[in-house]
């Protein structure tokens, strides 16, 4: 990538950390609705297949 004049490469590393810290903490905080999500989505796709068994 080119060297855009302007930038600091300290300033860059440190937004780049905070985005990734910001990301990591939303996983963290959506983590308990996984197993919620695993039964939904199982249950949808059982409702709307052809022959399934109640």
């Amino acid at each position: 990538m080119a060297r855009v004049g302007g930038r600091n490469i300290a300033m860059s590393w440190i937004a780049g950390l905070f985005c990734i810290t910001v990301v990591v903490a939303l996983l963290w905080l959506a983590l308990p609705m996984g197993p919620v999500m695993v039964q939904f989505v199982g249950d949808t796709l059982r409702s709307i297949t052809p022959g399934a068994i109640s």
